[in-house]
């Protein structure tokens, strides 16, 4: 981008290495956060769905135990909760700075809110489908991957859709603290040294990005709802 000026933005300053490692950054932490908040929202979801108003005193503790530490842990801004869990990161990933330290608090704080999205899915499904199955002999287990989650995987994607929507803002705060990727780029480089047009580049390649996710959400919910 030499000699590339737009009023008083000097896109010279910009050096495409430094953006296209910030990116790699960012969709690696994006990545590697959503496909075990995917896990455990899930895991998650289910149980929250399945002990929901049970009459079995253990069902109904399990339920309260899990929907209190969901609300909790969904409920504290991100950018506290990193900060909150630095000591219980450096144990587990022998540091506090990088992509890598950043994953344990992006699964801790996106995985409550996608439980959420996810029970929601469950209890969105016609209740005489899942009466039909029970009639004809199903098991839990037959009614969980051969009932629950085919009909709800439209609100699946679309609440997965979301979330890595979310974990991308998410990888931004993170980069404020060192995690690296686009947001550590734009306040190291853009903020700090008053370089404005790295700051610009920054949030349009977090765009793009987001725009993507979207679409290709939007797709794949197209595809699967056969409704």
């Amino acid at each position: 981008m030499q000699n590339l000026k737009i009023g008083t933005v000097d896109f010279s300053q910009v050096d495409p290495e430094k953006i296209k490692s910030a990116t790699l950054q960012t969709l690696g932490m994006t990545a590697g956060s959503l496909i075990l908040v995917f896990v455990l929202g899930i895991l998650l979801g289910l149980l929250l769905y399945q002990t929901s108003g049970k009459s079995n005193p253990l069902a109904r503790l399990l339920y309260w135990v899990v929907a209190i530490l969901v609300n909790v842990f969904r409920s504290i801004p991100f950018i506290i909760l990193i900060v909150l869990l630095l000591p219980f990161t450096k144990a587990l990933v022998g540091s506090i700075i990088g992509p890598t330290a950043a994953l344990p608090a992006l699964i801790i704080s996106a995985a409550p809110f996608y439980a959420r999205m996810v029970e929601i899915g469950f209890r969105e499904i016609d209740k005489g489908v899942i009466e039909a199955a029970e009639a004809m002999g199903a098991n839990k287990f037959q009614i969980i991957y051969k009932v629950l989650l085919p009909e709800s995987l439209p609100a699946i994607v679309s609440g997965l859709t979301v979330t890595a929507i979310s974990l991308v803002g998410y990888t931004a705060m993170a980069g404020v603290i060192g995690a690296g990727g686009l947001g550590n780029l734009a306040y190291l480089e853009g903020f700090q040294r008053n370089q404005t047009a790295v700051t610009i580049v920054a949030t349009l390649v977090i765009l793009i990005i987001v725009f993507c996710i979207q679409a290709i959400g939007d797709i794949a919910v197209k595809r699967i709802d056969k409704r």
